[in-house]
Formats: structure tokens, sequence, C-alpha cells
């Protein structure tokens, strides 16, 4: 499942994520690149440690939890302290697949990457180039959003960034350890909690309302890891 999740972020807070991005100091990305990865990747990222990228990430993930469409499609058990990167002049990341176990940088803690997500901060109009593709068994997917919008898709994809050729992208970037780690089971449990939420304004307490939410219930009993 490939899902855009609009406004994750305010202008507001679109605004000041990248004042403080600006006057941050960037370093090399292949910092937190895999083997195979660190060969296709150029951009710059901002250090895991930095006290920015702490403040930004706790502003993402207290959003994120407020965010009914993020947690009814990712049902989230863990997610990866977010990072930032930046793209410009030509920079890009060849097309490569996410690791699948991430380590939480100075923890002991280790997350399964079942999802991936990128946050944006810059607007589309602001840079050429820079769209992230996304490759699945339905096809190519090309993906640009405006500023405070966030894609989700499955970690398991091939995946990459075509080069930045005018102006900047700025975006975070994260991963999710989901409490189904099946990407199938997930997007029927997504499907049926989205129809559930269709009906029941216009059926409220309904018989068959209850019966759908005992099933999703119960599916989701059946399958989750906690």
């Amino acid at each position: 499942m490939l899902l855009p999740i609009p406004e994750v972020l305010t202008s507001e807070q679109v605004a000041e994520a990248r004042r403080i991005l600006e006057q941050a100091e960037w370093v090399d990305g292949r910092v937190t690149a895999g083997h195979q990865s660190a060969r296709t990747k150029d951009n710059m990222q901002l250090p895991e440690n930095h006290p920015a990228a702490g403040q930004l990430g706790e502003t993402i993930l207290t959003a994120l939890g407020q965010n009914p469409l993020f947690v009814s499609a990712a049902l989230p058990a863990r997610v990866f302290p977010p990072l930032f990167n930046r793209y410009q002049g030509g920079q890009s990341f060849g097309t490569h697949v996410d690791n699948a176990i991430r380590q939480v940088s100075g923890t002991g803690h280790r997350i399964r990457t079942d999802l991936s997500a990128t946050l944006f901060f810059s607007r589309p109009d602001e840079y050429d180039g820079g769209e992230l593709i996304v490759e699945d068994t339905y096809g190519v997917h090309h993906v640009k959003l405006p500023a405070g919008h966030m894609i989700l898709y499955p970690s398991t994809s091939l995946h990459h960034v075509t080069p930045v050729t005018r102006g900047s992208r700025l975006s975070s970037f994260f991963w999710i350890q989901s409490m189904v780690r099946d990407d199938g089971q997930r997007t029927l449990l997504f499907d049926l909690d989205t129809a559930i939420q269709r009906i029941n304004p216009a059926q409220p307490g309904d018989a068959a309302v209850v019966q759908l939410t005992g099933v999703y219930h119960n599916l989701l009993r059946r399958w989750a890891e906690v």
C-alpha cells in the first residue's frame, strides 16, 4: 500500500522546521546508508544526534500520533526517530531497498522496517527533479508532494530519488514497525476500517456496523504482534 498522508504538519510548523534546518550544519548522507545503498546515495543529512533533529523529530512524532489516517494505515508499534535530508546541485539516491532492521543510534533498541515514510518540507515548485520513485507490483509511482504532506509505503519496495537539478529538496524520512508486519493483512485492515468510518456516521449504532467493527478487531487480534 502506497498512501499519501496530507497535512501532517501545519504551514506554521513547516516554516519553523525550515528555519531550523536552514541554520543547521549538514553532513554527508552516507553516514546512515547500508553497504549497498552507500554506493548510490548522494545527499546531505542532519546528524542523528543534532539537537534540531531531536526537536523536529518530536514535532513530527506528536503530529503522527494525532493523525487518524496514519494510525489506521500504519498501525504503528514503533517509529524510528525521524531523520532529515537535503538534495541539491544534482544530488540523487539510486535504486535501493531499505535495511530490514534499523538500530536506534545511542540505544540498544532496534526496529523492523515494515513501512517507510518521507515527509516533505519543500514546495514542489521550489525545485526541479527530486521525485521519489517507488516500484511495486502495480507499477512505478512518482511522488512529489506539497510541503507538510507525507508518503507512506512498504519498506520492501524498490525506490530511488531523481536528481535535483534546481533548488533544494528538504525532507524528513523514517521507518515504522507495524503491529501487523504483513502488508496484505495491513491493507485489508485499513480498507475495512475506512469502510466502517464511512458507514458509521450515516448509520450510528447499526447492527451491521457493530458486526463489521467486531470483524476488524478480531482480525487485528489474530494478526497483531505487540
